[in-house]
């Protein structure tokens, strides 16, 4: 057979030629993008890139200012700063693998002798509130070996930090808690709700009381400090910073032994109360407390649930509640002063005109009675005031009704509105008007409009009546003075860190009563027969007290509780410079256990101490 010789096919030759050249040309222009890409970063913009690979070997670290000092009104102080060593979980280190985060948490519950689940339940409750970024806090005041391991393997754990931090001390312990607050980490809420431009995560903030009120002031301005590290995020050396600016100090107008007597004197109750102590003239409040009080510096710590529920757990009668500034409760007589006014001044009695106290009287067919159907007899304005005549404000309470004089005079005493004190969470209370209890009638809040039993109760203090201590020392310190509602402040002087004084707190008076001094008079010197005379409510506690007073019991209804026991005292009679407002939560009668607590807060102020006296043949209320 002949040999027939294999021509290749020139189409599949073409095919394939076209193929290589498609490819090539990709692959060239790949190529040259990447080339020109390249020469984009290391020539055109390679400078900026060499300056950002600079800046990230360096590390931006916030340094936080401590926060000024408090003092009391002699100096010595409240409140100031300590150094703590704060282990800190970094969330941006933290991984998202279950595996390698509960390594972590591992190791932390072992570093701190903590069960796993107890980290991770911390470190979720406290992102949850934290910004975004900022590091979570577990444990402050950390032992000192492990704060050295830590930062001797700080590249085995870049998730765990070890920080110096400047928490608050308080040398003179539960002194003063309820009015100096106390301070926290910032929260998302807090940057969410405040415009201070220089606030960020990480940093602290006032939360209560006075911190919470001058946080401006006391906080600081916050420095940097820039540090160089490595690859794994190790310090190698400290770059330039910029130094923090220490917050200023506030001098406070407390009186330390007036502080201290009040403190001391109610926590021997037993019971909760508040007290507060007021110049009646400028309205520098010189004592101010609530019982049962709390430790402060445990906010210096993270708290757990458990701990914050028992500080508002009813049960244990709400230690965290300030009762001084935010207790709503009927005052009793010591409101009486108050009806006197707005009487005198409707022209629904005289000084001089006498009504017969039988014990009890019958008004709209209904009877009220005095305390245990105590009978005085014949009474005026003065005497009604020395042995608390309920008949003699129930009439005035009948006779006021309708007219809205015993509601205007009220409130401009201050009842039923804010005493605009510098501290947060203040109570308004309630000043019960026949227009706001038929309001709530047709809203069905409660069974019935007003009726003339409401004003006669009233009267007395007691009904729908809500207000606090505060509000009835500002009421007394605008008797004590003549007329002059003065606004209560806390705060004497702002100072910086070597006590220079950088500006003073100037009085306010926020309001002016015109109360006929003739008629004040009167009223005053009732108060005084009520304090001092043999006859008078309070005469077995202040009876034998040098200095003259003018004091008022008060024992209030407040079911399903037990009576609360109160006491007003304005001193020195007849031109007073202080007053006292104390109260007492099932305290019974105001001459029981009020009134010996105002005996302590005055003989701390005077330094005067009171001889035993018979009580004599005095009202019990």
């Amino acid at each position: 057979m002949k040999y027939q010789p294999v021509v290749p096919k020139t189409k599949s030759r073409s095919g394939t030629a076209l193929r290589v050249a498609i490819i090539g040309g990709i692959g060239l222009v790949l190529f040259g993008v990447l080339f020109f890409r390249l020469w984009s970063l290391q020539v055109v913009t390679g400078e900026r890139y060499l300056a950002e690979a600079n800046d990230n070997r360096t590390r931006e670290v916030r340094v936080l200012a401590p926060r000024g000092r408090i003092l009391d009104r002699k100096g010595n102080v409240l409140v100031d700063n300590r150094m703590s060593m704060a282990l800190q979980l970094d969330p941006i280190e933290i991984p998202t693998r279950v595996n390698a985060r509960r390594r972590i948490f591992g190791s932390v519950a072992d570093f701190m002798d903590r069960k796993v689940v107890w980290v991770r339940r911390r470190f979720r409750d406290e992102i949850k509130h934290n910004p975004p970024g900022s590091p979570v806090t577990l444990a402050r005041d950390v032992a000192d070996d492990l704060v050295y391991y830590l930062q001797e393997h700080q590249a085995d754990f870049p998730e765990i930090q070890v920080n110096r931090v400047f928490v608050r001390r308080y040398p003179e312990g539960f002194t003063a808690a309820h009015l100096l607050g106390s301070v926290g980490a910032v929260t998302a809420d807090d940057l969410s709700e405040t415009d201070l431009p220089d606030l960020q995560g990480g940093d602290n903030l006032g939360k209560a009381g006075i911190e919470q009120t001058y946080d401006s002031t006391l906080r600081g301005t916050a420095g940097t400090t820039r540090v160089q590290v490595d690859s794994t995020g190790s310090a190698k050396g400290q770059l330039a910073s910029e130094t923090p600016v220490p917050g200023k100090s506030l001098r406070l107008t407390l009186n330390p032994k007036v502080q201290a007597a009040g403190e001391a004197a109610l926590s021997s109750i037993g019971l909760p109360g508040g007290f507060v102590a007021m110049d009646v003239n400028n309205g520098e409040v010189l004592g101010l407390g609530s019982a049962p009080s709390f430790d402060p510096d445990q906010f210096t710590r993270p708290l757990s649930q458990t701990q914050v529920d028992a500080l508002y757990n009813e049960d244990l009668d709400a230690p965290l509640f300030n009762r001084a500034i935010s207790g709503a409760y009927p005052v009793g007589s010591i409101f009486k002063p108050l009806t006197a006014v707005a009487a005198l001044d409707a022209g629904a009695i005289t000084p001089n005109e006498v009504v017969q106290d039988a014990g009890k009287i019958e008004i709209a067919d209904q009877v009220f009675t005095n305390a245990g159907e105590q009978s005085h007899g014949p009474v005026n304005l003065q005497r009604a005031l020395e042995v608390s005549s309920d008949v003699y404000f129930y009439l005035l309470g009948a006779e006021l009704n309708g007219t809205d004089k015993l509601q205007q005079w009220s409130s401009r005493f201050g009842i039923g509105r804010y005493t605009g004190i510098d501290l947060p969470g203040e109570s308004k209370g309630l000043l019960p008007t026949p227009a706001w209890r038929n309001e709530l009638f047709a809203e069905g809040g409660t069974d019935r409009g007003w009726v003339i039993g409401d004003n006669i109760q009233l009267a007395i203090g007691q009904g729908d009546l809500q207000a606090d201590p505060l509000q009835m020392a500002v009421a007394y310190a605008a008797l004590g003075n003549g007329g002059d509602v003065v606004k209560p402040r806390m705060v004497l002087q702002v100072e910086d860190a070597a006590g220079r004084v950088l500006e003073e707190t100037a009085p306010e008076v926020m309001r002016q009563i015109p109360i006929d001094p003739a008629r004040r008079q009167v009223i005053m010197d009732g108060l005084n027969d009520a304090a001092q005379a043999p006859e008078g409510t309070s005469y077995g506690v202040f009876g034998g007290f040098p200095i003259p007073v003018a004091g008022k019991t008060g024992t209030a209804e407040r079911p399903p509780n037990g009576d609360q026991a109160w006491y007003a005292v304005l001193a020195p009679y007849p031109d007073p410079e202080v007053v006292v407002v104390t109260t007492v939560e099932r305290g019974g009668f105001g001459a029981e256990t009020a009134a010996p607590i105002a005996l302590q807060i005055l003989s701390a102020y005077f330094g005067k101490q009171a001889k035993a006296v018979s009580d004599g043949s005095g009202s019990i209320e």
